[in-house]
Parts: structure tokens; C-alpha cells; sequence
């Protein structure tokens, strides 16, 4: 059963950092591309960042958070990491993971397979 787990959500300060985990089972994410989405009520989900299967590896970042997020994978963890550092208020949200065989060249939520159930963030003072 092909299952993501996202983890390592909570409430932090402005300028403070998080990392989220995203746990895959049933798979190895070695072969997928694995992306972070986020959505706040009301709003549409946006791509956050993806990195893609090992045989391409490259990474890619939303505007809005490069220089301040990091996304990894440990494959023999099975894990896709991103790292938060210096957040704002505005990146407050519910953060999810998803995951799609081969090389995704897109962050729409509609090229994706699979999808955790998301980890809240809150930034704030």
C-alpha cells in the first residue's frame, strides 16, 4: 500500500526554523519525484518545492522561498526532507507532500500521484 506521512509541523517564531519529514511505505522514493505543496483555507494549494527522481536529481524552489527552504531526500530512510529556515508568517499553512514516478518537471498539484495528509505549520509570534 503506497502510503506518505508528513511530520515535524508545528508553531514557531518569526525567523525560526522546521524541518517537515515526508515518509514514504509501499515505494521507494528513489524512483519519484517528490514534491511540497502548502494551502491556507480559502486559497488554492501552491507547489513549494520538488525535487526530482535520482536519475535527474535536480531541485526546484517557489520565489518566494528560495535561500530559506532546503528540500533533500535520504533514500536509504526512504524520506524527503525540507528544511525552513528564517520563516514568515506568510508561510504559515498546512503543508503537504506528494509523490510521482519518474521525472516531474511541473509543481501542479494535478501531476501528482500520491499525497500525504499534510502537517500544519504556524508561524508566529
Amino acid at each position: 500500500q503506497v502510503q506518505l506521512v508528513e511530520s515535524g509541523g508545528g508553531l514557531v517564531q518569526p525567523g525560526g526554523s522546521l524541518r517537515l519529514s515526508c515518509a514514504a511505505s509501499g515505494f521507494s522514493l528513489d524512483y519519484y519525484s517528490i514534491a511540497w505543496f502548502r494551502q491556507v483555507p480559502g486559497k488554492e494549494r501552491e507547489g513549494v518545492s520538488c525535487i526530482r527522481s535520482s536519475t535527474d536529481g535536480s531541485t526546484y524552489y517557489k520565489d518566494s522561498v528560495k535561500g530559506r527552504f532546503t528540500i533533500s531526500r535520504d533514500n536509504d530512510q526512504n524520506t524527503v526532507y525540507l528544511q525552513m529556515n528564517n520563516l514568515k508568517p506568510e508561510d504559515t499553512a498546512v503543508y503537504y507532500c506528494a509523490a510521482s514516478p519518474g521525472v516531474v518537471v511541473t509543481l501542479t498539484p494535478m501531476s501528482y500521484d500520491y499525497w500525504g495528509q499534510g502537517t500544519q505549520v504556524t508561524v508566529s509570534s
